[in-house]
């Protein structure tokens, strides 16, 4: 399906935009990405706020049957979700539980697919950082490693004032998609990170698609060697 809602970004994965969200007086835009496993689930990573229209657009390609949430900062719609899709599985970052006792998270995701996806997907947990633990993944299908926060790029004029002033510094608004600074400070085992990013520079990537950025459509390995050349 090709829709105003679903839009292709390559064999067996969509993409949807969201509602935008405020975090400490900063508006991010907000993308999940739909991927339809070889067994005609749908794996829903880093869910949006879901609409009616959105459900109508998810049950033309499949059903619903894994939520990801890929790190601890991504979880504010996944009430939502879990009541709307009470069958499906909620598959959460380390670190979430410990910040939403609230939620019945079903398994956390760790070095490795589960099996449920393991066809489809590979994944690294991104050790080291203070401020999250991020699961990176990768779609063998397409091509496509899916970044959450740990890599962003916002448009010129996003932020105005004195939050454009941060964002700068902070390089959410460099010319390429990079690592935030405030990340790259959080990564206080950086040895541990070093590993985590050589696995995932293994994959045979040609896109990077992240939560908060343009994607990068080609060369997609030469893209994250340099966003981590720093580290």
């Amino acid at each position: 399906m090709d829709g105003s809602l679903l839009h292709r970004f390559g064999p067996e994965i969509w993409l949807a935009h969201g509602r935008q969200t405020e975090v400490m007086g900063f508006r991010y835009p907000t993308r999940m990405a739909v991927i339809r496993l070889a067994g005609g689930e749908l794996l829903i990573w880093s869910p949006v706020g879901l609409s009616e229209a959105l459900s109508v657009a998810l049950a033309e390609l499949g059903e619903v049957r894994h939520l990801v949430a890929p790190n601890s900062l991504h979880h504010l719609f996944l009430d939502e979700w879990r009541q709307a899709y009470p069958q499906a599985r909620l598959h959460a970052a380390p670190g979430l539980g410990q910040k939403r006792n609230d939620l019945v998270i079903d398994a956390e995701l760790g070095d490795g697919a589960p099996l449920a996806w393991a066809g489809d997907l590979d994944q690294v947990v991104v050790h080291g950082n203070r401020i999250t633990t991020e699961v990176v993944f990768f779609h063998r299908p397409s091509g496509t490693v899916l970044f959450t926060d740990l890599i962003q790029q916002f448009p010129p004029g996003w932020f105005r004032g004195w939050r454009a002033v941060i964002a700068r510094l902070d390089l959410m608004t460099a010319p390429e998609p990079s690592v935030p600074r405030k990340f790259r400070v959080a990564f206080t085992d950086r040895a541990a990170a070093r590993a985590s990013m050589a696995r995932i520079l293994e994959w045979p990537a040609t896109k990077v698609l992240m939560a908060h950025g343009a994607p990068v459509e080609q060369d997609g390995r030469g893209f994250i060697a340099r966003a981590f050349r720093w580290l």
